[in-house]
């Protein structure tokens, strides 16, 4: 049976704005990684899994969007995970029909926006991930980085 563990990180990007306002802009964001297990090739059904994106904003900011970036693929759809020369194809999704891929809302993908987010709370966003069944690579790690962006 060929077995591969599959690891996909989100690194986080911290965003910070500065305005002249008596309270100045500010965000942050961080990220849970999406890990997808084992891979069998042999299986027939997608790996899904889920990982969470959380950000908290103060009053000042306004018209966030959460991106994410490609990761080391060349476009969002597919985005790749690597070993080596190896790729393995997978995608990141805002919604659970995996309907809506997520990226920086180009090249036919969304990102998360909001006008005013809630006032030093912490939201939490589901980032939902597949494997696509039927790729047949060899065993072993493969791994990607995404990079979560807020912008306000």
């Amino acid at each position: 049976m060929n077995i591969k563990r599959l690891l996909l990180m989100l690194a986080v990007v911290i965003g910070s704005l500065y305005a002249s306002d008596a309270q100045a802009q500010a965000c942050t964001i961080s990220a849970t990684s999406v890990n997808f297990g084992t891979y069998n090739v042999f299986n027939g059904s997608d790996v899904d899994s889920t990982g969470t994106v959380t950000y908290r904003c103060n009053g000042s900011a306004h018209n966030i969007t959460v991106a994410l970036t490609q990761g080391a693929s060349a476009t969002f759809n597919p985005r790749q995970m690597q070993k080596g020369a190896e790729a393995l194809t997978y995608n990141l999704f805002r919604d659970a029909s995996h309907s809506t891929i997520w990226g920086d809302g180009t090249s036919g993908t969304s990102v998360y926006q909001l006008a005013n987010p809630p006032n030093n709370t912490n939201v939490n966003l589901t980032v939902y991930g597949s494997v696509s069944a039927g790729q047949d690579v060899s065993a072993g790690t493969f791994s990607d980085t995404v990079t979560a962006v807020i912008n306000f």
